[in-house]
């Protein structure tokens, strides 16, 4: 199995860390990008080392992704079997980071942008209710189900979900329509849409996203 890696930050206060931020960057990019969120979030999380890995397949253009893409052809269907194919390498990430620093699951956040978002939602409603997450926050992505979703078997963290309504990249119904599946499913989901933005991450869109990991680290 591939072993990813990339940047990372302590805890700002310092001492051991009692939580973790997973960040999962778009196609294109890698974990220096995403990184960048961590200050924004040290805050609310003072006690938590955030780590931004690379994607583990390199793109002709530079930088990383989590699954290839049919540009020519079908996307969705490359979209759909990509995240099955990837899933697997991010799930093993995350374990050796439990095992690593002794963080649980239910003090984690698994978030992403865009390709990485899809991965994040993907990844941490397939996990199993014993390995259930703080939560996930996925930024201008869209949502495939996994094997088994709804059976309650397996985990339900609560979502946030970000998206620019003026995305060309990545359809902002997507997010929408992610929205509505989780919500019929009885997640809890914190749903944003931000005005006049493409496909980047907003100030508004920011903020919301740091009251819901705010929200949910009360828990």
């Amino acid at each position: 199995m591939i072993k990813l890696s990339g940047p990372m930050l302590a805890p700002a206060n310092g001492g051991a860390p009692d939580s973790a931020v997973v960040l999962l960057h778009g196609y294109g990019s890698d974990g220096n990008d995403l990184i960048g969120l961590a200050p924004h979030w040290q805050k609310v999380l003072p006690g938590a080392v955030f780590v931004a890995p690379h994607a583990p397949i390199g793109t002709e253009m530079g930088g990383f992704q989590w699954f290839a893409i049919d540009w020519t052809g079908d996307r969705v269907a490359s979209r759909q079997t990509g995240v099955l194919r990837a899933r697997p390498v991010v799930e093993e990430f995350l374990a050796d980071l439990w095992t690593q620093t002794g963080i649980v699951p239910d003090r984690t956040i698994l978030g992403g942008f865009s390709q990485g978002a899809m991965m994040a939602l993907h990844v941490g409603t397939a996990l199993p209710k014993s390995r259930q997450l703080m939560g996930i926050v996925g930024f201008s992505g869209a949502y495939l189900p996994p094997d088994g979703f709804g059976n309650g078997a397996l985990a339900q963290p609560p979502v946030c979900l970000v998206h620019g309504d003026m995305d060309e990249v990545v359809d902002p119904n997507l997010s929408a329509e992610a929205n509505a599946v989780l919500g019929e499913a009885g997640f809890d989901v914190s749903y944003h849409v931000s005005r006049g933005v493409g496909h980047g991450i907003a100030p508004d869109g920011l903020g919301f996203a740091t009251d819901f990991i705010a929200k949910v680290s009360r828990k």
